[in-house]
């Protein structure tokens, strides 16, 4: 059998089919692979574009994505979640009454940002960014008039097409940016990419998905969607308030280089995390809420999501704590070395937000949602309090500390106690899962720092050292755990292995 025969038959036996557990596994898998290779071009552009256009530049496009993110937020309705969550496995019927108001949102979404941008434009002190701001509005457009059929993606575990749809929008996304940055290196380049990675996405829905929207509207049905998303608003408006209230604040206070530093020295440090709440959030919700009237299967699926989770954040994190500073030299240059600080700090926020994604689906499928408004609204407040003395004294360090410090207390206690509660398990089960990849990583950390303070040799053969050193002690460590301790991450890689022989 060729290489290429046996691909096909690898990705045959990936598409996910089966009981629940078979299929969340399988879609994880996908959901895994589609944010890995997604978030690698990403950062591939995100370099690129540094090089390039330079920390100014990046800050400008960066008010204009804070704008965008922010108005979506605050009009975000939750419908998919709703389609997701119900039992019945077919919600043709809400389809066109979702893709209408998801159309008429897009118009809101859209007039308003023509409409404000020049004053948010004067806010931040950058007339530029005007223009970059109505431009970028026509992102939340074209996704609105997209095929609704794309929410069975996720409803049906069926994460290999959104694999295909998702991707294909990066690829195209990489391709303009990068295209148009060598023409002229403006944050243009990085505003025209995104709008045609939307317009990509928007042709494969409906190439992707058989069904056919056609404008009707029952306004049950939305009274509906809508009654069961407006905690999902409030959570999402809280969200953005404490997720890139930051990033607006720093942007207003200081200047468009130093968001530029602060956004760079967050995508970077938050990577693993990012796509590691991607995956759980997006495989962890549909799954959990067929499971919702079973609590000890309930609680059994979740232990094993966080388990999973912690195995790979917690060296992620504490690896990017080492090697910020070769990495920053080696793929950015000198110019961005004031983001290191920035990087570390972030990365045990990323850890922190990474872990803490385990909880939203978890509370969403069991009919939840409100334990994410008010514990984001706590979050808000305390960002309020604290943000404006820390970052007018420290700068953009003291604004990542602020966030960071919040999360550890008192938020990461409080969050636990309600999944506790939500599982209804034991405070010592839920940390069980958090003991062993703490202990493995910290070790690995400390020899990466050990081993660094050592070496005397260029940055661009640091990095490389430094990863695989990482790699080996956390492998042998969790090798030693697994053996001694019965961690039991074998079980969870077999089952795995075995969901994909199937």
């Amino acid at each position: 059998m060729g290489p290429k025969s046996k691909i096909q038959r690898l990705i045959k036996r990936l598409i996910p089919s089966g009981g629940v557990a078979e299929r969340a596994v399988k879609s994880g898998i996908w959901m895994a692979g589609q944010n890995a290779f997604g978030r690698v071009l990403q950062l591939v552009m995100l370099i690129i574009l540094a090089r390039l256009i330079g920390p100014s530049e990046v800050g400008l496009m960066g008010i204009a994505l804070l704008t965008l993110s922010g108005v979506r937020k605050f009009t975000k309705m939750g419908l998919n979640s709703q389609l997701i969550q119900q039992v019945d496995s077919n919600v043709d019927a809400y389809l066109n009454t979702t893709w209408l108001l998801e159309i008429a949102r897009g118009v809101v979404i859209f007039t308003v940002l023509f409409v404000a941008a020049p004053f948010i434009a004067q806010v931040f002190d950058t007339p530029r960014a005007t223009d970059m701001i109505r431009v970028i509005g026509l992102s939340p457009l074209i996704l609105g008039l997209q095929n609704p059929g794309v929410v069975y993606f996720s409803k049906n575990l069926d994460f290999h097409k959104r694999f295909v749809y998702y991707l294909s929008g990066q690829v195209v996304q990489l391709t303009v940016a990068v295209g148009f940055a060598l023409y002229e290196p403006t944050a243009w380049a990085f505003i025209l990419g995104f709008v045609s990675g939307d317009l990509m996405m928007l042709v494969l829905s409906y190439a992707l998905h058989e069904y056919r929207p056609w404008p009707s509207f029952d306004r049950s049905k939305a009274g509906e969607l809508i009654n069961y998303g407006k905690w999902l608003t409030a959570s999402s408006i809280l969200y953005w308030l404490y997720s890139e209230g930051d990033d607006a604040f720093i942007g207003w206070l200081l200047t468009p280089a130093a968001l530029g530093f602060y956004q760079y020295a967050y995508q970077f440090s938050n990577a693993p995390a990012t796509e590691i709440a991607q995956v759980v959030s997006s495989v962890m919700f549909p799954a959990l809420s067929k499971l919702k009237e079973d609590t000890s299967k309930l609680r059994e699926a979740y232990l094993q999501t966080l388990r999973v989770t912690a195995f790979v954040s917690f060296p992620a994190a504490m690896g990017i704590l080492i090697i910020s500073p070769s990495f920053v030299q080696v793929f950015l240059g000198p110019e961005w070395e004031q983001m290191i600080p920035v990087m570390q700090i972030l990365a045990i926020f990323g850890l922190l937000r990474a872990i803490s994604k385990t909880f939203g689906p978890l509370w969403k499928a069991i009919g939840r949602p409100d334990y994410i408004t008010k514990l984001s609204f706590i979050r808000v407040v305390l960002l309020a309090i604290f943000i404006w003395p820390a970052t007018e004294a420290y700068g953009i360090v003291g604004t990542a500390l602020v966030v960071t410090g919040i999360f550890i207390f008192p938020m990461m206690p409080m969050d636990m106690y309600l999944t506790v509660k939500a599982i209804d398990g034991t405070f010592t089960q839920v940390l069980r899962e958090l003991v062993y990849p703490l202990f493995a990583s910290g070790a690995m950390a400390a020899v990466g720092w050990y081993t660094a303070s050592l070496l005397d040799v260029p940055p661009i053969v640091e990095l490389p050292l430094l990863i695989v050193l990482g790699v080996v002690v956390y492998g042998v460590l969790v090798l030693f755990l697994e053996s001694q301790f019965n961690w039991g991450v074998r079980q969870n890689f077999e089952t795995v292995l075995s969901s994909i022989r199937a």
